[in-house]
Protein backbone atom coordinates (compact mmCIF):
# COMPACT_ATOMS: atom_id res chain seq x y z
CA UNK A 1 0.00 0.00 0.00
CA UNK A 2 3.07 2.28 -0.23
CA UNK A 3 1.76 3.79 -3.49
CA UNK A 4 -1.26 5.33 -1.74
CA UNK A 5 -1.69 9.05 -2.31
CA UNK A 6 -4.48 9.49 0.26
CA UNK A 7 -4.93 7.28 3.32
CA UNK A 8 -7.72 8.05 5.80
CA UNK A 9 -8.01 5.87 8.88
CA UNK A 10 -10.70 5.84 11.58
CA UNK A 11 -12.01 9.28 10.64
CA UNK A 12 -14.51 10.57 13.17
CA UNK A 13 -16.05 14.03 12.85
CA UNK A 14 -18.34 15.88 15.24
CA UNK A 15 -20.58 18.93 14.97
CA UNK A 16 -21.36 21.33 17.78
CA UNK A 17 -24.92 22.13 18.84
CA UNK A 18 -25.75 24.04 22.05
CA UNK A 19 -22.25 23.51 23.43
CA UNK A 20 -22.41 19.74 22.93
CA UNK A 21 -20.56 17.76 20.26
CA UNK A 22 -22.56 15.25 18.24
CA UNK A 23 -21.18 12.59 15.87
CA UNK A 24 -21.38 13.24 12.10
CA UNK A 25 -18.85 10.72 10.72
CA UNK A 26 -18.35 7.47 12.59
CA UNK A 27 -15.00 6.00 11.62
CA UNK A 28 -14.43 6.10 7.85
CA UNK A 29 -11.43 4.67 6.00
CA UNK A 30 -10.35 5.76 2.50
CA UNK A 31 -7.54 4.46 0.26
CA UNK A 32 -6.85 6.34 -2.96
CA UNK A 33 -4.01 5.87 -5.42
CA UNK A 34 -2.65 8.40 -7.89
CA UNK A 35 -4.86 8.53 -10.97
CA UNK A 36 -7.72 6.70 -9.25
CA UNK A 37 -11.28 8.08 -8.92
CA UNK A 38 -13.39 7.22 -5.88
CA UNK A 39 -17.12 7.83 -6.19
CA UNK A 40 -18.80 8.70 -2.90
CA UNK A 41 -22.58 8.38 -2.81
CA UNK A 42 -25.43 8.45 -0.32
CA UNK A 43 -28.52 10.46 0.51
CA UNK A 44 -28.54 13.96 2.02
CA UNK A 45 -26.89 13.98 5.44
CA UNK A 46 -24.83 10.87 4.73
CA UNK A 47 -21.59 12.80 5.28
CA UNK A 48 -20.25 12.78 1.70
CA UNK A 49 -19.20 16.44 1.56
CA UNK A 50 -17.91 16.34 5.13
CA UNK A 51 -15.57 13.46 4.28
CA UNK A 52 -14.55 15.18 1.04
CA UNK A 53 -13.56 18.34 2.89
CA UNK A 54 -11.81 16.32 5.58
CA UNK A 55 -9.68 14.75 2.81
CA UNK A 56 -8.23 18.27 2.47
CA UNK A 57 -7.67 18.54 6.22
CA UNK A 58 -10.56 21.01 6.39
CA UNK A 59 -13.81 21.21 8.35
CA UNK A 60 -16.59 23.79 8.29
CA UNK A 61 -17.23 26.15 11.21
CA UNK A 62 -18.73 24.29 14.16
CA UNK A 63 -17.29 20.97 12.99
CA UNK A 64 -14.13 19.19 14.15
CA UNK A 65 -12.14 16.03 13.43
CA UNK A 66 -12.26 14.24 16.77
CA UNK A 67 -10.37 11.04 15.88
CA UNK A 68 -8.42 9.44 13.07
CA UNK A 69 -5.80 10.47 10.53
CA UNK A 70 -5.86 11.97 7.04
CA UNK A 71 -2.53 11.27 5.35
CA UNK A 72 -1.84 12.92 2.01
CA UNK A 73 1.42 11.70 0.48
CA UNK A 74 2.69 10.88 3.97
CA UNK A 75 1.59 14.17 5.60
CA UNK A 76 -1.09 13.87 8.28
CA UNK A 77 -3.34 16.83 7.53
CA UNK A 78 -5.09 16.50 10.89
CA UNK A 79 -1.85 17.29 12.74
CA UNK A 80 -0.25 19.52 10.09
CA UNK A 81 0.24 23.22 10.78
CA UNK A 82 -1.74 25.87 8.97
CA UNK A 83 1.36 26.80 6.97
CA UNK A 84 1.83 23.23 5.73
CA UNK A 85 -1.82 22.98 4.68
CA UNK A 86 -1.69 26.36 2.93
CA UNK A 87 1.26 25.11 0.89
CA UNK A 88 -0.72 22.03 -0.20
CA UNK A 89 -4.22 23.40 -0.73
CA UNK A 90 -4.68 24.83 -4.19
CA UNK A 91 -1.32 23.48 -5.34
CA UNK A 92 -1.42 19.73 -4.73
CA UNK A 93 -5.02 19.41 -3.49
CA UNK A 94 -7.89 21.23 -5.21
CA UNK A 95 -11.64 21.49 -4.74
CA UNK A 96 -14.48 21.92 -7.27
CA UNK A 97 -17.68 23.10 -5.61
CA UNK A 98 -21.28 22.26 -6.51
CA UNK A 99 -22.26 25.82 -7.39
CA UNK A 100 -19.71 27.50 -9.63
CA UNK A 101 -21.86 30.63 -9.77
CA UNK A 102 -21.61 31.03 -5.98
CA UNK A 103 -17.90 30.15 -5.88
CA UNK A 104 -16.41 32.64 -8.35
CA UNK A 105 -15.86 36.26 -7.38
CA UNK A 106 -18.33 38.20 -9.57
CA UNK A 107 -16.09 41.28 -9.59
CA UNK A 108 -13.11 39.61 -11.31
CA UNK A 109 -12.64 38.04 -14.73
CA UNK A 110 -12.25 34.29 -15.01
CA UNK A 111 -8.63 34.40 -16.11
CA UNK A 112 -7.67 36.65 -13.17
CA UNK A 113 -9.10 34.12 -10.75
CA UNK A 114 -7.51 31.25 -12.66
CA UNK A 115 -3.99 32.68 -12.45
CA UNK A 116 -4.12 33.62 -8.77
CA UNK A 117 -3.28 30.13 -7.46
CA UNK A 118 -0.28 29.36 -9.72
CA UNK A 119 1.21 32.81 -9.09
CA UNK A 120 0.76 32.68 -5.29
CA UNK A 121 2.17 29.15 -5.07
CA UNK A 122 5.14 30.04 -7.27
CA UNK A 123 4.19 27.46 -9.90
CA UNK A 124 4.34 29.93 -12.79
CA UNK A 125 4.29 33.60 -13.68
CA UNK A 126 1.13 35.50 -14.53
CA UNK A 127 1.85 35.31 -18.25
CA UNK A 128 2.67 31.60 -18.16
CA UNK A 129 -0.41 30.71 -16.10
CA UNK A 130 -2.60 32.79 -18.43
CA UNK A 131 -1.36 30.86 -21.47
CA UNK A 132 -1.81 27.61 -19.58
CA UNK A 133 -5.33 28.64 -18.63
CA UNK A 134 -6.20 29.15 -22.30
CA UNK A 135 -4.82 25.68 -23.06
CA UNK A 136 -6.89 24.15 -20.24
CA UNK A 137 -10.00 25.94 -21.53
CA UNK A 138 -9.28 24.37 -24.91
CA UNK A 139 -8.84 20.88 -23.39
CA UNK A 140 -12.09 21.35 -21.49
CA UNK A 141 -13.80 22.21 -24.79
CA UNK A 142 -14.82 25.72 -23.76
CA UNK A 143 -15.84 27.90 -26.70
CA UNK A 144 -13.40 30.62 -27.82
CA UNK A 145 -10.71 29.53 -25.32
CA UNK A 146 -8.49 32.52 -26.13
CA UNK A 147 -11.30 34.92 -25.25
CA UNK A 148 -13.65 33.32 -22.72
CA UNK A 149 -11.30 33.81 -19.75
CA UNK A 150 -11.58 37.56 -20.14
CA UNK A 151 -15.28 37.47 -19.34
CA UNK A 152 -16.87 37.91 -15.93
CA UNK A 153 -18.65 34.91 -14.31
CA UNK A 154 -22.12 36.24 -15.16
CA UNK A 155 -21.20 36.40 -18.86
CA UNK A 156 -20.92 32.62 -19.35
CA UNK A 157 -23.38 29.75 -18.94
CA UNK A 158 -23.57 27.46 -15.91
CA UNK A 159 -21.92 24.57 -17.74
CA UNK A 160 -19.12 26.78 -19.02
CA UNK A 161 -18.57 28.20 -15.54
CA UNK A 162 -18.38 24.69 -14.08
CA UNK A 163 -15.70 23.78 -16.61
CA UNK A 164 -13.84 27.02 -15.90
CA UNK A 165 -13.81 26.01 -12.23
CA UNK A 166 -12.37 22.61 -13.17
CA UNK A 167 -9.69 24.39 -15.21
CA UNK A 168 -8.91 26.59 -12.20
CA UNK A 169 -8.61 23.51 -9.99
CA UNK A 170 -6.16 22.02 -12.53
CA UNK A 171 -4.06 25.21 -12.78
CA UNK A 172 -1.32 23.92 -10.46
CA UNK A 173 -1.62 20.33 -11.74
CA UNK A 174 -2.75 18.98 -8.35
CA UNK A 175 -2.39 15.34 -7.36
CA UNK A 176 -5.90 15.23 -5.83
CA UNK A 177 -9.19 16.97 -6.70
CA UNK A 178 -12.40 16.83 -4.67
CA UNK A 179 -15.43 17.15 -6.98
CA UNK A 180 -18.47 18.01 -4.84
CA UNK A 181 -21.67 17.48 -6.89
CA UNK A 182 -20.24 19.40 -9.89
CA UNK A 183 -23.12 18.61 -12.29
CA UNK A 184 -26.16 18.51 -9.97
CA UNK A 185 -27.83 21.69 -11.23
CA UNK A 186 -26.96 21.27 -14.92
CA UNK A 187 -29.26 20.19 -17.73
CA UNK A 188 -28.54 16.83 -19.36
CA UNK A 189 -26.80 18.15 -22.47
CA UNK A 190 -24.56 20.49 -20.46
CA UNK A 191 -23.90 17.69 -17.97
CA UNK A 192 -22.53 15.51 -20.77
CA UNK A 193 -20.06 18.24 -21.74
CA UNK A 194 -18.91 18.73 -18.14
CA UNK A 195 -18.61 15.00 -17.38
CA UNK A 196 -16.63 14.35 -20.54
CA UNK A 197 -14.36 17.31 -19.81
CA UNK A 198 -13.74 16.31 -16.19
CA UNK A 199 -13.01 12.71 -17.09
CA UNK A 200 -10.62 13.69 -19.88
CA UNK A 201 -8.68 16.17 -17.78
CA UNK A 202 -8.31 13.71 -14.87
CA UNK A 203 -7.05 10.99 -17.23
CA UNK A 204 -4.68 13.32 -19.10
CA UNK A 205 -2.88 14.41 -15.95
CA UNK A 206 -3.20 11.15 -13.97
CA UNK A 207 -5.00 13.02 -11.19
CA UNK A 208 -6.66 11.25 -8.27
CA UNK A 209 -10.17 12.37 -7.44
CA UNK A 210 -13.02 11.95 -5.00
CA UNK A 211 -16.27 12.41 -6.92
CA UNK A 212 -19.19 13.20 -4.58
CA UNK A 213 -22.68 12.82 -6.00
CA UNK A 214 -26.15 11.45 -5.35
CA UNK A 215 -26.61 10.53 -9.02
CA UNK A 216 -25.79 6.86 -9.46
CA UNK A 217 -25.73 6.96 -13.24
CA UNK A 218 -23.23 9.84 -13.14
CA UNK A 219 -20.89 8.14 -10.68
CA UNK A 220 -20.95 5.04 -12.89
CA UNK A 221 -19.30 7.08 -15.67
CA UNK A 222 -16.64 8.67 -13.49
CA UNK A 223 -15.45 6.31 -10.75
CA UNK A 224 -13.08 3.34 -10.60
CA UNK A 225 -14.65 2.35 -7.28
CA UNK A 226 -17.64 3.45 -5.22
CA UNK A 227 -18.08 4.00 -1.48
CA UNK A 228 -21.63 4.17 -0.09
CA UNK A 229 -22.32 6.24 3.05
CA UNK A 230 -25.37 6.41 5.31
CA UNK A 231 -25.69 8.77 8.28
CA UNK A 232 -21.94 8.97 8.76
CA UNK A 233 -21.30 5.24 8.43
CA UNK A 234 -19.70 3.34 5.58
CA UNK A 235 -22.20 0.86 4.12
CA UNK A 236 -19.94 -0.83 1.56
CA UNK A 237 -17.23 -0.23 -1.03
CA UNK A 238 -16.34 -2.06 -4.24
CA UNK A 239 -15.13 -1.46 -7.78
CA UNK A 240 -17.74 0.27 -9.92
CA UNK A 241 -18.84 -2.67 -12.06
CA UNK A 242 -19.21 -4.94 -9.04
CA UNK A 243 -21.12 -2.29 -7.11
CA UNK A 244 -23.54 -1.70 -9.99
CA UNK A 245 -24.22 -5.35 -10.74
CA UNK A 246 -23.94 -7.03 -7.34
CA UNK A 247 -24.27 -4.71 -4.31
CA UNK A 248 -24.31 -6.69 -1.08
CA UNK A 249 -26.14 -4.37 1.34
CA UNK A 250 -29.90 -3.75 1.36
CA UNK A 251 -29.41 0.02 1.59
CA UNK A 252 -27.27 0.06 -1.55
CA UNK A 253 -29.86 -2.05 -3.34
CA UNK A 254 -32.52 0.48 -2.33
CA UNK A 255 -30.46 3.28 -3.89
CA UNK A 256 -30.17 1.28 -7.10
CA UNK A 257 -33.95 0.70 -7.18
CA UNK A 258 -34.95 4.33 -6.59
CA UNK A 259 -37.11 6.21 -9.09
CA UNK A 260 -39.47 3.28 -9.43
CA UNK A 261 -42.35 5.74 -8.99
CA UNK A 262 -44.36 6.52 -12.10
CA UNK A 263 -47.89 7.93 -12.15
CA UNK A 264 -50.47 5.96 -14.13
CA UNK A 265 -51.67 7.57 -17.35
CA UNK A 266 -54.72 9.82 -17.03
CA UNK A 267 -57.68 9.87 -19.40
CA UNK A 268 -57.40 11.98 -22.55
CA UNK A 269 -58.27 15.66 -22.17
CA UNK A 270 -61.78 16.66 -23.16
CA UNK A 271 -61.32 18.79 -26.26
CA UNK A 272 -64.05 21.14 -25.00
CA UNK A 273 -62.50 21.62 -21.55
CA UNK A 274 -61.23 25.09 -20.67
CA UNK A 275 -57.58 25.02 -19.60
CA UNK A 276 -56.69 26.32 -16.16
CA UNK A 277 -53.76 28.19 -17.73
CA UNK A 278 -53.28 29.11 -21.38
CA UNK A 279 -50.11 30.71 -22.71
CA UNK A 280 -51.12 32.36 -25.98
CA UNK A 281 -48.53 33.39 -28.60
CA UNK A 282 -46.22 34.92 -26.00
CA UNK A 283 -43.12 36.82 -27.05
CA UNK A 284 -41.12 38.30 -24.20
CA UNK A 285 -37.88 40.24 -23.91
CA UNK A 286 -35.19 41.17 -21.43
CA UNK A 287 -34.38 44.71 -22.40
CA UNK A 288 -34.43 44.89 -26.19
CA UNK A 289 -33.63 41.20 -26.80
CA UNK A 290 -36.50 38.76 -27.33
CA UNK A 291 -35.97 35.59 -25.29
CA UNK A 292 -39.35 33.94 -25.91
CA UNK A 293 -40.71 33.63 -29.43
CA UNK A 294 -44.44 33.00 -30.04
CA UNK A 295 -44.79 30.44 -27.22
CA UNK A 296 -48.15 28.69 -26.72
CA UNK A 297 -49.26 25.80 -24.50
CA UNK A 298 -52.14 24.83 -22.20
CA UNK A 299 -52.32 23.34 -18.71
CA UNK A 300 -55.60 21.62 -17.79
CA UNK A 301 -57.19 20.96 -14.40
CA UNK A 302 -55.58 18.22 -12.33
CA UNK A 303 -52.75 17.65 -14.80
CA UNK A 304 -48.97 18.11 -14.84
CA UNK A 305 -47.25 19.69 -17.81
CA UNK A 306 -43.47 19.21 -17.75
CA UNK A 307 -41.54 21.97 -19.51
CA UNK A 308 -38.09 20.69 -20.43
CA UNK A 309 -35.03 22.02 -22.20
CA UNK A 310 -31.45 22.99 -21.55
CA UNK A 311 -30.30 26.11 -19.70
CA UNK A 312 -31.39 29.23 -21.54
CA UNK A 313 -34.23 27.50 -23.40
CA UNK A 314 -36.86 29.81 -21.89
CA UNK A 315 -38.52 27.50 -19.32
CA UNK A 316 -38.27 29.83 -16.34
CA UNK A 317 -38.92 32.89 -18.50
CA UNK A 318 -42.26 31.37 -19.55
CA UNK A 319 -43.07 30.88 -15.85
CA UNK A 320 -42.21 34.53 -15.15
CA UNK A 321 -44.65 35.58 -17.87
CA UNK A 322 -47.42 33.44 -16.36
CA UNK A 323 -46.91 34.94 -12.90
CA UNK A 324 -46.76 38.48 -14.29
CA UNK A 325 -43.17 39.07 -13.18
CA UNK A 326 -42.18 39.55 -16.84
CA UNK A 327 -45.05 41.04 -18.86
CA UNK A 328 -45.06 39.64 -22.42
CA UNK A 329 -44.26 42.03 -25.25
CA UNK A 330 -46.72 40.19 -27.51
CA UNK A 331 -49.45 37.69 -26.59
CA UNK A 332 -51.29 37.08 -23.33
CA UNK A 333 -52.00 34.65 -20.46
CA UNK A 334 -55.47 33.26 -19.70
CA UNK A 335 -56.68 31.76 -16.43
CA UNK A 336 -59.87 29.68 -16.63
CA UNK A 337 -60.60 31.30 -19.98
CA UNK A 338 -60.23 34.87 -18.68
CA UNK A 339 -57.34 37.00 -19.88
CA UNK A 340 -55.04 38.08 -17.03
CA UNK A 341 -53.44 41.52 -16.73
CA UNK A 342 -49.91 41.14 -18.11
CA UNK A 343 -48.18 42.49 -14.98
CA UNK A 344 -48.70 41.12 -11.48
CA UNK A 345 -49.00 44.73 -10.32
CA UNK A 346 -52.35 44.98 -12.12
CA UNK A 347 -53.70 41.65 -10.82
CA UNK A 348 -56.02 41.55 -7.82
CA UNK A 349 -55.45 39.34 -4.80
CA UNK A 350 -57.68 36.52 -6.06
CA UNK A 351 -55.76 36.40 -9.34
CA UNK A 352 -52.42 36.40 -7.53
CA UNK A 353 -53.61 33.67 -5.16
CA UNK A 354 -54.46 31.19 -7.91
CA UNK A 355 -50.88 30.85 -9.24
CA UNK A 356 -48.12 30.01 -6.77
CA UNK A 357 -44.49 28.91 -7.10
CA UNK A 358 -42.21 26.33 -5.46
CA UNK A 359 -38.58 27.29 -5.98
CA UNK A 360 -35.52 25.24 -6.91
CA UNK A 361 -33.23 26.24 -4.04
CA UNK A 362 -35.16 25.83 -0.81
CA UNK A 363 -32.12 27.10 1.12
CA UNK A 364 -32.38 30.55 -0.43
CA UNK A 365 -36.18 30.57 -0.83
CA UNK A 366 -36.84 30.47 2.94
CA UNK A 367 -36.07 33.39 5.25
CA UNK A 368 -33.44 32.01 7.65
CA UNK A 369 -34.67 34.26 10.47
CA UNK A 370 -38.33 33.23 10.30
CA UNK A 371 -39.71 30.12 11.93
CA UNK A 372 -41.58 27.58 9.85
CA UNK A 373 -44.85 28.70 11.43
CA UNK A 374 -44.16 32.31 10.45
CA UNK A 375 -43.12 31.37 6.90
CA UNK A 376 -46.29 29.39 6.18
CA UNK A 377 -48.46 31.71 8.26
CA UNK A 378 -47.72 34.81 6.21
CA UNK A 379 -49.59 33.70 3.03
CA UNK A 380 -52.33 32.18 5.22
CA UNK A 381 -52.95 35.62 6.71
CA UNK A 382 -52.40 37.59 3.48
CA UNK A 383 -54.59 35.50 1.18
CA UNK A 384 -57.08 33.88 3.54
CA UNK A 385 -57.36 36.60 6.18
CA UNK A 386 -56.85 34.22 9.09
CA UNK A 387 -55.28 35.36 12.36
CA UNK A 388 -54.58 34.06 15.84
CA UNK A 389 -55.76 30.54 16.63
CA UNK A 390 -57.40 30.05 13.24
CA UNK A 391 -54.15 30.96 11.51
CA UNK A 392 -52.12 28.56 13.67
CA UNK A 393 -54.65 25.79 13.11
CA UNK A 394 -54.41 26.25 9.34
CA UNK A 395 -50.60 26.23 9.43
CA UNK A 396 -50.67 22.99 11.43
CA UNK A 397 -53.07 21.50 8.88
CA UNK A 398 -50.68 22.43 6.09
CA UNK A 399 -47.74 20.86 7.93
CA UNK A 400 -49.77 17.68 8.29
CA UNK A 401 -50.57 17.77 4.56
CA UNK A 402 -46.86 17.79 3.69
CA UNK A 403 -46.30 14.92 6.16
CA UNK A 404 -44.38 16.86 8.83
CA UNK A 405 -45.41 16.71 12.48
CA UNK A 406 -46.92 20.16 13.32
CA UNK A 407 -45.83 20.35 16.96
CA UNK A 408 -42.28 19.30 16.06
CA UNK A 409 -41.71 21.70 13.14
CA UNK A 410 -43.86 24.78 13.85
CA UNK A 411 -41.17 26.68 15.79
CA UNK A 412 -38.10 25.40 13.95
CA UNK A 413 -35.86 27.59 11.80
CA UNK A 414 -34.87 26.55 8.25
CA UNK A 415 -31.31 25.80 9.45
CA UNK A 416 -32.74 23.00 11.57
CA UNK A 417 -34.24 21.17 8.56
CA UNK A 418 -32.85 18.86 5.90
CA UNK A 419 -32.99 19.76 2.20
CA UNK A 420 -36.04 17.59 1.65
CA UNK A 421 -37.84 19.06 4.66
CA UNK A 422 -37.12 22.60 3.43
CA UNK A 423 -38.60 21.74 0.06
CA UNK A 424 -41.73 20.41 1.80
CA UNK A 425 -42.03 23.76 3.60
CA UNK A 426 -41.85 25.46 0.19
CA UNK A 427 -44.73 23.25 -0.93
CA UNK A 428 -46.76 24.12 2.17
CA UNK A 429 -46.16 27.84 1.64
CA UNK A 430 -47.51 27.52 -1.91
CA UNK A 431 -50.53 25.53 -0.68
CA UNK A 432 -51.27 28.18 1.95
CA UNK A 433 -52.84 30.41 -0.73
CA UNK A 434 -55.15 27.52 -1.75
CA UNK A 435 -54.25 27.91 -5.44
CA UNK A 436 -55.52 25.99 -8.44
CA UNK A 437 -52.15 26.12 -10.20
CA UNK A 438 -48.55 25.72 -8.96
CA UNK A 439 -45.29 26.25 -10.85
CA UNK A 440 -42.66 23.76 -9.65
CA UNK A 441 -39.30 25.20 -10.74
CA UNK A 442 -36.64 22.44 -10.65
CA UNK A 443 -37.91 21.43 -7.20
CA UNK A 444 -36.00 18.11 -7.09
CA UNK A 445 -32.77 19.00 -8.91
CA UNK A 446 -30.78 19.77 -5.74
CA UNK A 447 -32.10 16.73 -3.81
CA UNK A 448 -30.73 13.22 -3.60
CA UNK A 449 -32.71 10.57 -5.41
CA UNK A 450 -34.42 9.08 -2.36
CA UNK A 451 -35.58 12.47 -1.09
CA UNK A 452 -36.55 13.57 -4.61
CA UNK A 453 -38.78 10.54 -5.03
CA UNK A 454 -40.50 11.38 -1.73
CA UNK A 455 -41.17 14.94 -2.96
CA UNK A 456 -42.60 13.63 -6.26
CA UNK A 457 -44.89 11.23 -4.42
CA UNK A 458 -46.06 14.05 -2.15
CA UNK A 459 -46.80 16.35 -5.08
CA UNK A 460 -48.75 13.57 -6.82
CA UNK A 461 -50.77 12.88 -3.68
CA UNK A 462 -51.59 16.57 -3.21
CA UNK A 463 -52.63 16.85 -6.84
CA UNK A 464 -55.04 13.95 -6.48
CA UNK A 465 -56.49 15.23 -3.21
CA UNK A 466 -56.75 18.93 -4.10
CA UNK A 467 -57.19 18.84 -7.89
CA UNK A 468 -54.06 20.94 -8.47
CA UNK A 469 -52.53 21.71 -11.85
CA UNK A 470 -48.73 21.80 -12.13
CA UNK A 471 -46.25 23.39 -14.52
CA UNK A 472 -43.17 21.31 -13.76
CA UNK A 473 -39.97 22.96 -14.98
CA UNK A 474 -37.15 20.43 -15.06
CA UNK A 475 -34.08 19.20 -16.92
CA UNK A 476 -34.41 15.72 -15.39
CA UNK A 477 -36.16 13.41 -17.85
CA UNK A 478 -36.48 10.71 -15.18
CA UNK A 479 -38.68 13.17 -13.28
CA UNK A 480 -40.70 13.77 -16.45
CA UNK A 481 -41.33 10.04 -16.79
CA UNK A 482 -42.39 9.86 -13.14
CA UNK A 483 -44.90 12.67 -12.86
CA UNK A 484 -45.83 14.35 -16.17
CA UNK A 485 -49.04 14.01 -18.15
CA UNK A 486 -47.96 16.27 -21.02
CA UNK A 487 -44.53 17.49 -22.09
CA UNK A 488 -43.45 20.78 -23.67
CA UNK A 489 -39.91 20.83 -25.12
CA UNK A 490 -38.26 24.26 -25.44
CA UNK A 491 -35.08 25.41 -27.16
CA UNK A 492 -33.79 28.93 -27.68
CA UNK A 493 -37.05 30.46 -26.48
CA UNK A 494 -39.29 28.41 -28.76
CA UNK A 495 -41.53 25.38 -28.29
CA UNK A 496 -40.06 22.73 -30.60
CA UNK A 497 -42.38 19.87 -29.64
CA UNK A 498 -45.28 19.17 -27.26
CA UNK A 499 -47.80 16.45 -26.56
CA UNK A 500 -48.86 13.65 -24.17
CA UNK A 501 -45.96 12.02 -22.31
CA UNK A 502 -46.54 8.58 -23.81
CA UNK A 503 -46.23 10.06 -27.30
CA UNK A 504 -43.23 12.25 -26.48
CA UNK A 505 -41.11 9.29 -25.39
CA UNK A 506 -41.82 7.33 -28.56
CA UNK A 507 -39.89 7.93 -31.77
CA UNK A 508 -39.83 9.69 -34.10
CA UNK A 509 -38.79 12.79 -32.18
CA UNK A 510 -37.77 16.28 -33.07
CA UNK A 511 -33.95 16.25 -33.38
CA UNK A 512 -33.56 18.31 -30.21
CA UNK A 513 -35.90 16.07 -28.20
CA UNK A 514 -33.87 13.10 -29.41
CA UNK A 515 -30.70 14.84 -28.21
CA UNK A 516 -32.22 15.36 -24.74
CA UNK A 517 -33.41 11.76 -24.46
CA UNK A 518 -30.08 10.34 -25.57
CA UNK A 519 -28.20 12.51 -23.04
CA UNK A 520 -29.76 10.95 -19.92
CA UNK A 521 -26.99 8.93 -18.19
CA UNK A 522 -27.57 5.22 -17.75
CA UNK A 523 -26.37 2.82 -15.06
CA UNK A 524 -23.68 1.49 -17.37
CA UNK A 525 -19.98 2.38 -16.88
CA UNK A 526 -19.50 2.34 -20.66
CA UNK A 527 -22.44 4.63 -21.45
CA UNK A 528 -20.54 7.93 -21.67
CA UNK A 529 -17.71 6.40 -23.69
CA UNK A 530 -20.15 4.85 -26.15
CA UNK A 531 -22.15 8.07 -26.43
CA UNK A 532 -19.07 10.16 -27.20
CA UNK A 533 -17.99 7.64 -29.82
CA UNK A 534 -21.44 7.75 -31.42
CA UNK A 535 -21.53 11.54 -31.52
CA UNK A 536 -17.84 12.14 -32.05
CA UNK A 537 -15.92 13.97 -29.34
CA UNK A 538 -15.86 17.15 -31.44
CA UNK A 539 -19.66 17.26 -31.25
CA UNK A 540 -19.47 17.92 -27.51
CA UNK A 541 -17.32 20.97 -28.15
CA UNK A 542 -19.60 22.02 -31.00
CA UNK A 543 -22.58 21.82 -28.65
CA UNK A 544 -20.84 24.18 -26.27
CA UNK A 545 -20.14 26.64 -29.09
CA UNK A 546 -23.77 26.45 -30.24
CA UNK A 547 -24.91 27.62 -26.82
CA UNK A 548 -23.02 30.87 -26.99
Amino acid sequence: MSDLLLKIRGLKIEGRSDETWNPIINGIDVDLKKGEVLGMIGESGAGKSTVGLAAMGYTRDGVRISEGSVEFDGVDLVKASAAVKRALLGKRIAYVAQSAAASFNPAHKLIDQHTEGPVQHGVSSRGESELDGIELYRRLRLPNPEEIGFRYPHQVSGGQLQRAMTAMAMACRPDLIIFDEPTTALDVTTQIEVLASIRDIVEQFDTAAIYITHDLAVVAQMADKIKVLLKGDEVEEADTRTMLTAPTEDYTKSLWAVRSFERPAKPAINVNATPVVSVRNVTAAYGTVDVLHDVSFDIHAGRTVAVVGESGSGKSTAARCITGLLPPRIGHIEFDGQQLPLSYKQRDKSQLRQAQMIYQMADTALNPRKSIGETIGRPVEFYMGLKGREKRKRVEELLAEIELEPTEYFNRLPSELSGGQKQRIGIARALAAEPQFIICDEVTSALDQLVAEGILRLLAKLQDELGLSYMFITHDLATVRSIADEVVVMKDGEVVEQGPKKEMFKPPHHAYTDLLLSSVPEMDPDWLTNLLQERGVDNIGDAAVDKM
